[in-house]
């Protein structure tokens, strides 16, 4: 079988799981790493050979991997646990505490040039909250977020010299969104910055109201009721500065994705004292940031690699404000809506150790160090993506020359800020990624 028959009989897979995986924040709403190699150390990425997973990270690095082809599917269970309090109110625990993520990868390294298929979830966060938490506002229906990002990915790299190799990627995305939000009357018209039509001249009535609802959501795991399609590239390079140590680096641009929007009718507003309409819900402009990356590996001794990398990720081009519009179906007219967010741009230090204790068994360990990117004024306990320090470790076992199983666990330990509504929300997590590798 050749390999564009390979290549073609992989598509359709990717085509099966083309849907927004659901993911959590971790970095911001990226993950703290790709492929369990990587996140058993730290999430460090840039210098090191760890897999296809290098497409989602520095492209350029799978030019370190062996002549031949390989095939990497991989799974991820992310496991958060977040909680908001106020003062005078019952504690509202998030039940969204298990989300899933699979993923594959196929690369074949030719002479001096490496190519393949790939399918990453990028990043996401979301929560769950029950309908009598004081989240609902009294509205009496559970309050929700759930934001995916995933991305289908054609790497290629390019020996360029024995010891400088670069690469990059075009990348298919998809974002979907699910959401419930409940406010006060009043807290939902501080959103609003412009109005038309029927439903705008109805707004003034609804700032009195003691709650209202903006509402679209689905029961799938794999698909939000808004959703979107975009582009997206990066590129990379590796340099091998001697028989030890070897420097990487890469551009992630930011990406390129149209509107997220619902069907016709696919979102609803409602209100105290009877008040409910029907509409599409568009999110204006939602976008992934760019990322810049430096790394470097040091092969220490035979059997220790130790491997650290710096990131800058842009939020603030992309996380200044999440700005919604609704237009109705019904009533005519349209309502425009924008949270401020003001993210500022995050640097993420990986740290990791990878110690070959034989021919078949490594184990690995690393730490992930970022800011929180949210200013704790505009912390919303429906996307609090405010985790910042991670602690790694992961096993890699080989069985034989073509068959490898490696497993990474991450320990957040518990961040704790107040928004600027005098809400105390708690986020920790522990997350798990498993990957079996076949070459061939």
């Amino acid at each position: 079988m050749n390999v564009l028959h390979r290549l073609l009989k992989l598509t359709p897979i990717a085509a099966a799981c083309a849907a927004p995986l659901a993911a959590w924040a971790t970095n911001g709403m990226n993950m703290e790493g790709y492929g369990p190699v990587s996140t058993g150390m730290g999430g460090a990425s840039q210098a090191i050979d760890h897999g296809t997973a290098a497409m989602a990270q520095n492209p350029a690095t799978l030019s370190l991997m062996a002549p031949g082809s390989r095939f990497d599917a991989a799974f991820g269970v992310l496991g958060p646990k977040v909680a908001s309090s106020m003062t005078g109110m019952p504690t509202a625990d998030s039940g969204g505490t298990s989300y899933l993520m699979p993923a594959f990868g196929f690369a074949r390294r030719s002479g001096n040039l490496t190519y393949g298929l790939g399918m990453f979830a990028q990043g996401g966060m979301g929560t769950e909250y029950d309908a009598n938490t004081f989240l609902a506002a009294g509205s009496g229906q559970p309050v929700r977020s759930e934001l995916g990002v995933g991305r289908v990915l054609l790497p290629l790299a390019w020996q360029v010299t024995p010891a400088l190799a670069i690469g990059g990627t075009l990348d298919f995305m998809w974002a979907g969104l699910d959401m419930r939000m409940a406010a006060s009357g009043a807290q939902l018209g501080a959103m609003v910055t412009g109005v038309s039509g029927n439903l705008g001249a109805a707004m003034p009535a609804l700032a009195g109201a003691p709650w209202a609802r903006i509402d679209f959501s689905n029961d799938n795991d794999f698909t939000g009721k808004a959703s979107s399609t975009g582009w997206a590239a990066k590129v990379g390079a590796v340099f091998v500065a001697s028989p030890v140590v070897t420097l990487g680096a890469s551009y992630q641009f930011k990406s390129s994705l149209k509107d997220m929007k619902t069907s016709d009718t696919g979102a609803s507003m409602s209100a105290f004292g009877g008040f409910a309409d029907s509409g599409r819900l568009t999110v204006v402009d939602f976008q992934w940031p760019s990322t810049a990356a430096l790394g470097m590996s040091w092969q220490a001794t035979p059997a220790l690699l130790v491997a650290a990398d710096l990131k800058r990720i842009g939020w603030s081009s992309v996380m200044k404000d999440f700005r919604m519009r609704y237009d109705s179906a019904g009533m005519g007219g349209s309502v425009s809506f924008t949270l401020p967010q003001n993210w500022k741009d995050q640097t993420v230090t990986s740290l990791g150790l990878a110690y070959a204790v034989n021919n078949a068994l490594t184990l690995r360990g690393g730490v992930n160090l970022a800011d929180n990117p949210i200013p704790d004024a505009y912390v919303n306990p429906l996307f609090p993506a405010t985790v910042k320090n991670h602690y790694t470790a992961g096993i890699g076992y080989r069985f034989s020359t073509a068959s490898e199983f490696n497993a990474s666990l991450t320990l957040a330990p518990e961040s704790k800020v107040t928004s600027g509504q005098g809400v105390v929300i708690t986020h920790k997590q522990t997350n798990v990624q498993l990957m079996y590798t076949y070459r061939f």
